[in-house]
């Protein structure tokens, strides 16, 4: 399909950045706690709690780097990689700053088409990530992106040679920073913030992002959370929709660049105004729009069972 928008003039690529929502995600949470079972309670707070404690020595490496110090990159990114496994959400952070690194740095020609035409390269991340992790084009799953010091110099080379030796350097000093934005409160100074030996409420003091995530990330493995689903994600969604339309966002972004993830606001002037399209695909991989549809953009949630989550991860049951 494509959806074609000519807004009346420029709009600022503005979205939202999922990295983020880990505020959401606990107050959420917190106020609609009463709904999950006890033992359901008990899980996510005891397994978002130990995840913590387990990575803590290398959480405090972050803030430590966010503040000033200096962990040799090689060390860094080693130590990083053997995080993710007890923390899945770095994952996430990791693969993001390398895709900035990527997206504002690469000099190849197919970039500076795509910048002629005020385009971002995408297929440099996509590529890093399909190479990184096998099963990444059956579910694009972060929590598996974790590659080693030298596993990312020879990751990166592939997608572009001259990259390559300068990105652990870039990952080394752009995630700490990212880390310290993300996951700490707004009012804690990060000089002042450990990880060691932290409980559920200290936590949600003094780093209320980092644990938003965690919980959030541990509810999607709960056996119930199909069932939990509708009441949890439409909190949430709301406050987003609701951050689209007073920041007047006709095409709502999902990251720390526009690059992929592109909604359509249904109260946004110029949505009301977009044509839709039937398109086929060409032996270049383009779009090519075909038969216009009839289609009215409705400001719902999606059914689990309609996204890739919900196939993966509940693929039967009611």
């Amino acid at each position: 399909m494509v959806i074609e928008i000519i807004p009346d003039g420029p709009v600022p690529a503005k979205g939202l950045d999922y990295l983020r929502l880990g505020g959401i995600h606990l107050r959420t949470y917190l106020n609609h706690r009463a709904f999950l079972t006890d033992a359901e309670d008990a899980q996510l707070r005891q397994t978002a709690v130990k995840r913590v404690h387990v990575a803590a020595g290398f959480l405090n490496v972050l803030l430590a780097n966010a503040c000033g110090s200096r962990t040799p990159d090689g060390e860094f990114i080693d130590r990083l990689a053997a995080a993710v496994q007890d923390l899945p959400f770095l994952g996430y952070l990791y693969f993001e700053v390398l895709s900035e690194y990527l997206m504002l740095h690469s000099t190849t020609p197919q970039t500076k088409a795509y910048a002629e035409a005020g385009e971002m390269n995408n297929r440099l991340y996509k590529q890093l990530a399909f190479s990184a992790v096998a099963s990444m084009g059956r579910l694009f799953d972060l929590a598996l992106f974790g590659p080693d010091h030298n596993q990312l110099v020879h990751l990166v080379g592939q997608v572009e040679p001259g990259l390559a030796p300068g990105a652990a350097g870039y990952v080394r000093r752009r995630l700490p920073y990212l880390f310290a934005c993300l996951a700490l409160a707004p009012s804690q100074d990060a000089t002042s913030v450990t990880f060691r030996n932290c409980d559920f409420d200290r936590l949600a003091t003094s780093a209320s992002g980092l644990l938003g995530q965690l919980v959030f990330r541990e509810m999607r493995r709960l056996p119930r959370y199909p069932q939990l689903f509708p009441l949890f994600e439409q909190a949430k969604a709301l406050e987003v929709y609701d951050y689209w339309n007073t920041h007047k966002i006709p095409t709502p972004f999902n990251g720390t660049l526009p690059k992929g993830e592109i909604g359509v606001n249904p109260a946004s002037p110029a949505v009301a105004g977009c044509t839709v399209w039937e398109a086929e695909t060409c032996e270049r991989g383009l779009l090519h729009p075909v038969e216009q549809l009839d289609v009215i953009f409705v400001p719902r949630l999606t059914d689990l069972r309609s996204t890739a989550l919900g196939r993966a991860a509940f693929p039967r049951g009611h």
